[in-house]
């Protein structure tokens, strides 16, 4: 993830937009203009149906972290010692488990966030952004996908403090592989996008060169 951040300093350094450039773009500033309103308009709707999907996670998220608590409260029940104490491990071994899932979410959403800022950014100063936009859509539909397993993954963890089934740990297996493999695809995508901002970042600056060059000559 370090290395993300070296690229995003690369970007904001190559992108360097000459005066004179921006004399030759004015004319286009108008239709512009209305070109990101209508994507603006696009956006909220995309961020309003997200943020709704978000809330519907999160709450099925905590009524499973409830019903986790409620397990907890039950080894307080429980008058055998030793019992207690296992019951209480596996309860925390559980929810540690569940942790790094979060955790791993919780980073890669970040820097979904800060991509969709460059992203923006980038767009305002002409930069083609098309395909890291795809690719920034592509890293949200997996990590969605993967709190979705999270969510499926608390619900087996919190049916009951007892030793999970033989069923039950084969399905937390399955759920744990699949939401290790959604959350590498996510976050591959983004990288994938910053590949592409960066590299549409070199061909606008190529771009800008060359008629900077042609003005100049012109001038001449």
């Amino acid at each position: 993830m370090k290395k993300y951040i070296s690229l995003f300093v690369v970007l904001s350094m190559m992108l360097v937009v000459s005066t004179g450039v921006a004399r030759a773009e004015n004319d286009n500033n108008g239709a512009r203009l209305g070109e990101l309103k209508l994507k603006a308009e696009v956006k909220g709707d995309r961020d309003e149906v997200r943020a709704e999907m978000r809330l519907q996670i999160e709450t099925t998220r905590e009524e499973a972290k409830q019903k986790m608590e409620t397990l907890r409260e039950r080894v307080k029940e429980e008058t055998d010692k030793v019992k207690a104490r296992v019951k209480e491990m596996r309860i925390v071994g559980r929810e540690k488990a569940l942790e790094r899932f979060d955790n791993a979410v919780e980073r890669i959403s970040e820097w979904q966030i800060k991509v969709e800022a460059k992203i923006a950014e980038l767009e305002a100063k002409g930069v083609a952004v098309a395909t890291a936009k795809d690719f920034l859509a592509t890293s949200e539909t997996k990590l969605t996908a993967a709190e979705n397993k999270i969510v499926e993954i608390n619900a087996v963890l919190a049916v009951s403090i007892d030793e999970l089934t033989a069923e039950n740990k084969t399905k937390l297996r399955t759920l744990a592989e699949e939401t290790q493999t959604l959350v590498v695809e996510a976050h591959k995508a983004l990288r994938d996008a910053i590949k592409s901002l960066k590299d549409e970042v070199r061909i606008k600056i190529e771009a800008n060169a060359k008629v900077e060059a042609e003005t100049e000559d012109d001038e001449e």
